[in-house]
């Protein structure tokens, strides 16, 4: 079964860094802010195996302004992921980066599913810059 970063993500984006990615800057130019929320299914006890594999393997994503992983509190297999990038084709790079491909490879196994995915638009917010 192959799954990429996309597909491993899909649930927030889930998942995925707490304050651990550092800001990359503002979006440049006229450039649309890109976001991702999804919620992932661990197997069956083992979410906080999966989360810490999530947080290793995105520590520094350029382009990435926020990178968010949370448990679930009414599922204890969930959990969310939410993103939010200077662009769409920032997302889409960070996809190629190797420690984010060790995290696919070593997440993989882990994960038993996905749920819901939204793409959004972020206009800003705490800790980011205006659209």
């Amino acid at each position: 079964m192959h799954i990429s970063r996309r597909s491993l993500l899909k649930a927030p984006c889930a998942a995925v860094l707490a304050g651990t990615v550092q800001q990359a800057g503002a979006p440049k130019g006229s450039q649309t802010m890109f976001g991702l929320i999804g919620k992932m299914k661990a197997v069956a006890g083992q979410r906080e195996a999966l989360i810490g594999i999530l947080l290793e393997g995105t520590r520094s994503m350029p382009g990435c302004l926020s990178y968010i992983v949370a448990r679930d509190t009414s599922d204890p297999d969930g959990i969310w992921i939410t993103e939010v990038w200077d662009s769409r084709e920032s997302h889409a790079a960070s996809l190629k980066l190797p420690a984010v491909q060790e995290a696919i490879s070593r997440g993989r196994p882990l994960i038993a599913g996905f749920g819901e995915r939204f793409e959004t638009e972020p206009v800003g917010g705490v800790g980011l810059p205006k659209a």
